[in-house]
């Protein structure tokens, strides 16, 4: 018989009361015991107004405490209360399943011990983003990466598409325990990023905005001037292409003959 706890995880979007769907409100009203993720006091209160068992997992969090560490209790946290046989609603900010381990690892947790367990999707920061900047990431095409994974690693850059990079704020931290890292973290990834990019190309560092009365924080600066710009962990760096697109003349003939020999059949 499969157990009779339940776990779904839900996205409550980024600007509050704004971006909630009438699914993800199901859900957290009518479960047993609610989960928030959410990085706003505010948004908390209106959230455990729709359900009598809300339970902040912020107070896991700590300075100098490894994320993957609070990641993992927020796991155990979730599904002891699954395990109970309670259904359980976890309610993230933006889309449950972007920048966030603990929603995808306790599906898979859950789903791997033979409770019902899914993910509701959720308007994320870069729905946000595409709106308030004004740019459709299928024009040039558009690279993701979270700004310190994207420093560890070698990556083949396309300067001729949108390069986005999220928690810029967080640059460089290898020791996954820190809330932000300094202008000198940024200065080295101003020196990854010049190895492609000019120092007096434009970037956007972008924060979407969480209340109603808010605006969203939009800062454009050169390249260089980004150790010393504002940049919480909530920041994204966008990137715009750098130069235009390069035609493929070999596979644009390519396509053509194909396209010849086709009209010659018809």
């Amino acid at each position: 018989m499969k157990p009779a706890g339940s776990l779904v995880c839900v996205g409550i979007g980024m600007t509050l009361g704004a971006h909630l769907t009438p699914l993800a409100r199901d859900h957290i009203q009518n479960a047993d015991v609610v989960f928030t993720g959410l990085s706003d006091g505010i948004i908390e209160m209106w959230v455990a107004r729709m359900n009598r068992d809300v339970r902040s997992l912020q107070s896991l969090y700590r300075e100098g405490k490894s994320r993957m560490q609070t990641y993992r209790e927020m796991v155990e946290t979730m599904l002891t209360e699954v395990r109970a046989g309670k259904r359980v609603c976890a309610a993230f900010y933006g889309h449950p399943g972007v920048f966030a381990w603990p929603t995808h690892k306790a599906i898979e947790t859950a789903r791997s011990e033979g409770y019902a367990a899914h993910m509701e999707p959720g308007v994320s920061a870069a729905d946000c983003m595409y709106a308030d900047l004004g740019f459709d990431p299928g024009k040039y095409g558009c690279q993701h990466y979270e700004a310190s994974q994207f420093m560890f690693n070698q990556r083949r850059l396309d300067t001729a598409a949108y390069l986005i990079l999220w928690q810029v704020g967080l640059s460089g931290d290898q020791s996954f325990t820190r809330f932000a890292t300094g202008a000198a973290y940024r200065q080295v990834l101003v020196d990854v990023l010049s190895r492609d990019y000019p120092l007096d190309h434009e970037v956007i560092l972008y924060r979407a905005a969480t209340l109603p009365t808010f605006r969203p924080k939009i800062i454009r600066v050169p390249l260089a001037e980004l150790p010393t710009a504002e940049a919480d962990m909530h920041f994204t760096l966008v990137i715009p292409p750098a130069q235009p697109l390069q035609p493929d003349h070999h596979i644009r003939e390519r396509l053509s003959a194909l396209d010849r020999e086709l009209a010659t059949q018809g």
